[in-house]
């Protein structure tokens, strides 16, 4: 047993946002479970929902996930026809995202989901808007740490 503050996993931030996040992803679960969608999928459709006919390299940046990550999510979505992935026009080596009347129609059906998801947590709306500020803060700061790190 140690009894070092900084070893503890009571103290550990990256503990209460792993547990949260999970708790969050699994109230979101049977909401999107009636969609068809994983939490993955739902993410990247909500960022075509958001802009539509967007390239690959655009959808990494705006849903945060790798190519590698990105690339399967985009394929099952075209398998399920709620999405096109072709060729851009303008250059041949870049894919361009469309999504598909399907697609599009879905939007309609998952438009009660973040009040659904709202309605599931009792915390006040500034709490929550705090809660994402900061999270976002924290995103950012970690990853310009890392990038920086990268090119040392």
């Amino acid at each position: 047993m140690t009894d070092i503050p900084a070893l503890k996993l009571k103290n550990q931030i990256c503990h209460s946002l792993y547990s949260a996040t999970n708790a969050l992803i699994r109230a979101y679960r049977p909401l999107l479970d009636q969609l068809g969608l994983t939490y993955a999928q739902y993410l990247v459709m909500l960022a075509l929902w958001d802009e539509d006919k967007v390239i690959i390299k655009s959808l990494v940046e705006r849903t945060r996930f790798d190519a590698g990550t990105l690339t399967p999510i985009l394929k099952r979505l075209e398998s399920k026809k709620l999405l096109t992935i072709a060729k851009s026009s303008n250059d041949s080596r870049q894919k361009v995202i469309v999504l598909t009347p399907a697609g599009k129609d879905l939007a309609d059906q998952a438009k009660q989901t973040p009040d659904n998801i709202s309605g599931q947590i009792a915390m006040p709306r500034q709490d929550v808007q705090q809660l994402k500020a900061l999270a976002e803060q924290l995103y950012s700061l970690i990853n310009t740490n890392l990038s920086s790190s990268d090119t040392e």
